[in-house]
């Protein structure tokens, strides 16, 4: 004879709902009965007819997590069905909110058990009669022990269940405060359907407050239907695009094009390392949303078009996130930050493999980037392949022969003019190469650079102004004077 495990549901309230069958096999079950929990209001009733069970309450107090929990109680089972047919009983209905249901059919094959599903009346539909709500609208059933705030759909209903005690409800209120305001009002119901039936409204804050939270305990969340409180999602902000972009939308949104909006991704990408630069954390957030606006309108742009959509850039960077982290997502090592970057070139390459072969290592530069930069980039490829100097001594000889060469052309002349752009370039290409070689990025110390000189120079406009005369009234030897001034106070 094999192993098999009958399960039960208690129902989600008193002894008048559970079912008549379930009623019937649980006071002449001839095997052993095993509750999840003895806290249900039908046990007591049942106990006085005879029942006798073994409940798992005690193992809730031997494990802070509560999958730990769960796991303990299947495989306790397992072993007790070794012994002959046993009944366990959980409140609810079996396949309802159930976790250690789901792990025992999970098991059940590999362990070589016949798992029974009986019957039970969930707490969903008391609960939906309790709050007088239509499950047509939409709403989410959700696990208290194992909330996540990413899982939320605000503009549904929202029943969060498993909210056993106040850790759980703390928890639990945590979350939503990641997206409602702390005085948002929420339901707490417990024992929808019975005669203990209790549904009390408490602000966000209060939640974990409540001294009548037990085992039948859900929080019921109402659509949210402010919209303040709904531009945190990222659906509001999609649907906020597309109405600008919409037939009544904005004008100028609706005329953009990739090609028109260029410029506007550069410059919120520099405003963004500006914040950054200026630590200023509030201008930083509103810097990437800027910049996050630009992928969002080329996202309705495709979209409208019928190429792509916002869905499918995601799918795409997530895909790619996933197969260039082998040390995160798979069986890959890296041991440090350079491992990675490797790991990283070499997935990359090994992606393009069906492709032809580059005919350049440096045409993976792009063009569009700034020059400075771009001369950063090839500097670093060509280095990958040796060559490059070994050390900064000639690095340095190079910079000496630019700067003559570049002053040589200095004669007056036109084309020695046309000869001096050339020469000027070549300079500053091997100025980068020394940043590269001690490890200074030649962009961020120009930055650095130019702050400095709008700092002294800010500094010199007010000497002009307090003054009392204007610049041309000032000698070149009187602003420099002021410059000086400037450095001394360390801008």
């Amino acid at each position: 004879m094999g192993k098999k495990i009958e399960i039960l549901g208690l129902g989600a309230g008193d002894l008048e709902q559970l079912p008549f069958g379930v009623y019937k096999k649980l006071l002449h079950a001839g095997g052993s009965i095993f509750l999840r929990t003895k806290e249900h209001p039908v046990v007591g009733d049942l106990e006085k007819e005879g029942l006798t069970y073994t409940s798992f309450d005690d193992v809730y107090e031997k494990h802070e997590q509560f999958e730990a929990v769960y796991e303990e109680i299947a495989r306790t089972l397992l072993l007790q069905a070794e012994n002959g047919p046993i009944v366990y009983a959980v409140p609810g209905h079996p396949l309802v909110a159930e976790r250690t249901v789901q792990l025992l059919i999970d098991y059940a094959q590999e362990e070589a058990v016949e798992i029974i599903i009986g019957g039970g009346q969930s707490f969903i539909d008391p609960i939906f009669a309790a709050l007088k709500i239509d499950p047509i609208e939409g709403f989410q059933l959700l696990d208290g022990t194992a909330l996540l705030s990413s899982q939320l759909q605000m503009e549904q209903h929202i029943f969060i269940s498993q909210v056993y005690d106040q850790f759980v409800a703390s928890n639990v209120k945590l979350t939503l405060m990641e997206k409602l305001p702390d005085d948002y009002e929420v339901y707490i119901v417990t024992a929808a359907g019975s005669s203990q039936e209790v549904i009390e409204k408490v602000l966000l804050y209060e939640l974990d407050r409540n001294v009548t939270i037990n085992n039948l305990t859900s929080v019921y969340i109402p659509p949210v239907k402010e919209e303040q409180i709904l531009l945190k999602n990222f659906s509001k902000l999609r649907d906020i695009i597309a109405k600008l972009r919409g037939p009544n939308g904005c004008p100028w949104d609706k005329e953009q094009t990739h090609e028109s909006l260029k410029k506007y991704l550069i410059e919120e990408t520099y405003e963004v390392i500006e914040a950054i630069n200026q630590d200023d954390i509030d201008h930083l957030i509103e810097e990437l949303g800027d910049v996050l606006l630009q992928v969002m309108l080329h996202a309705q742009i495709g979209e409208d078009d019928g190429y792509f959509s916002i869905d499918d850039i995601i799918e795409v960077l997530s895909a790619k996130m996933i197969r260039r982290h082998p040390h995160v997502f798979g069986t890959g090592k890296a041991a440090n930050a350079e491992e990675v970057v490797q790991n990283w070139q070499e997935i990359k390459q090994q992606e393009k493999g069906g492709l032809a072969a580059p005919s350049s290592l440096l045409e993976g530069v792009s063009k569009a980037q700034p020059n400075l930069l771009r001369a950063y980039e090839l500097q670093k490829l060509a280095a990958k392949v040796g060559f490059d100097w070994q050390e900064i001594t000639p690095a340095l000889a190079k910079v000496k022969e630019e700067l003559d060469e570049f002053t040589a052309e200095l004669d007056g002349t036109e084309d020695g003019l046309l000869r001096a752009k050339q020469e000027f370039g070549d300079l500053v290409f091997a100025f980068v190469n020394v940043a590269r070689f001690l490890k200074i990025h030649p962009e961020e110390a120009l930055f650095e650079t130019n702050e400095k000189f709008t700092r002294r120079f800010q500094y010199v406009e007010e000497r002009v102004r307090t003054s009392g005369r204007s610049f041309e009234d000032h000698t070149l030897e009187e602003l420099d004077q002021y410059w000086d001034e400037a450095k001394l106070k360390g801008l």
